[in-house]
């Protein structure tokens, strides 16, 4: 059995460090030029060094993004940045562009590169070319099914790795090379200006019949580009192991920490389990179910790993997203006398009922029994978002340790 990798995102320090305690594996990043998340706050040189600091301390890798489609005048800043790379040493980089790959290849000839999605990477022979050209990863299409894969696997040198997309949002027009961000609002989602046009509400007119609204499909080559819901593969571990996947990756760099702590663990217990005992996976199926479901999502699909989606495998009638949780905060230190610093992200009073999220799996009960400002002053609640806080929980906390409040009515939780 092959190795298997975790490989969670990161939008900011914080969440890069949650990320690394909560069981990546490896985290990728982008930094502030280059990178298919222009709306993410990204990361500056200093914060992407103390961040491959901090994941080396713990084991873990990090990959930077420079998956960009370049234009002519984008290639002398990538040529710079590049050079910026070669003292701040990522442990790989991931790269959609031939000519951004040939820069990468001559300036920073040791540094492992990873094929990004973007390049509609479908078939064995893309994947040998990749390696041919000295690629030591290549990101599957996410049109590809289990069993295209799986060839994939057969057909290409055992030392050559694949990375799948497992969980997240479905950027599937080919792959992520979407027109339609850049031609509806004038943002080119191929240079990481993204404004989500897939998840906007669409309807067919037919000019002659005004009024008369008309659901949207896709003929036989087609793909679903409209309000897809987000690719879930939880229960399905034993699978993507089986087809030769090498790194699992989850989609969200512009996700909070309380999204990508809730993803990370979920996914590392299953692939833990499942690898110490498929049966022990088995049994455990219904928690992760129910962990998974904690952070905000929209509804889930397998997408195309069991073959072409059909009309259920989308949302055609809606773009909710589901919030069964609240993220309130993550403990940043811990007192003596057990008040706990935070950063308040959404509002919670005195006598509230919450949980704690902590990294080994635990979810513990907890009522606020007390809330004071940074200079010690009593409050009844955390109206405003950002504030430093001190909070008495009444029991032992951590620091990385997450703050979250049910939205659920409690009749239907489990």
């Amino acid at each position: 059995m092959r190795e298997t990798e975790l490989l969670i995102p990161a939008g900011s320090l914080d969440v890069l460090k949650t990320a690394v305690i909560y069981g990546a594996d490896a985290v990728y990043l982008g930094g502030e030029a280059f990178s298919l998340r222009a709306k993410a706050r990204n990361f500056t040189n200093d914060e992407i060094r103390e961040g491959i600091a901090f994941a080396h301390e713990h084991g873990v890798k990090v990959y930077i993004t420079a998956n960009i489609l370049a234009h002519n005048e984008d290639l002398p800043g990538v040529e710079a940045y590049f050079e910026e790379l070669k003292e701040i040493r990522p442990d790989a980089l991931i790269i959609s562009d031939p000519g951004v790959f040939a820069i990468a290849r001559r300036v920073l000839p040791d540094m492992e590169l990873h094929i990004s999605t973007q390049a509609n990477n479908t078939n064995y022979g893309t994947y040998l070319f990749w390696h041919q050209m000295g690629a030591k990863r290549v990101v599957s299409a996410r049109e590809l099914s289990l069993k295209e894969i799986r060839e994939i696997r057969d057909r290409i040198p055992e030392d050559m790795e694949i990375e799948s997309f497992i969980h997240g949002a479905m950027c599937i027009s080919y792959s992520g090379r979407c027109l339609l961000s850049n031609f509806l609002t004038g943002r080119d989602a191929n240079q990481g200006a993204c404004t989500h046009p897939c998840r906007w509400k669409y309807a067919l007119m037919e000019e002659t019949r005004p009024g008369e609204y008309m659901p949207v499909f896709e003929n036989e080559r087609g793909t679903y580009i409209f309000n897809s819901r987000d690719l879930c593969m939880i229960e399905h571990i034993p699978e993507l192991i089986e087809a030769g996947i090498d790194s699992f990756k989850i989609e969200g760099r512009m996700k909070t920490a309380l999204y990508v702590a809730t993803v990370a663990r979920t996914y590392r217990k299953a692939i833990d389990d499942y690898k110490k005992d498929p049966e022990l996976y088995r049994k455990n199926l219904d928690w992760y179910r129910a962990e998974i479901a904690k952070c905000t999502y929209r509804e889930f699909t397998t997408g195309f790993y069991f073959g072409k989606p059909d009309a259920e495998s989308q949302i055609y009638d809606n773009n909710t997203y589901v919030k069964n949780y609240t993220y309130l905060g993550t403990i940043e230190e811990v007192r003596p006398d057990g008040w706990c610093r935070i950063e308040q992200k959404n509002k919670f009073s005195v006598g509230e009922a919450i949980e704690v999220m902590k990294p080994d799996g635990r979810n513990v009960q907890v009522t606020v029994r007390g809330i004071t400002d940074e200079n010690g002053i009593p409050q009844e609640s955390a109206p405003h978002p950002k504030q430093i806080l001190y909070v008495d929980l009444g029991t032992e906390l951590s620091p990385y340790d997450i703050l979250r409040r049910s939205e659920m009515d409690p009749k239907t939780e489990g």
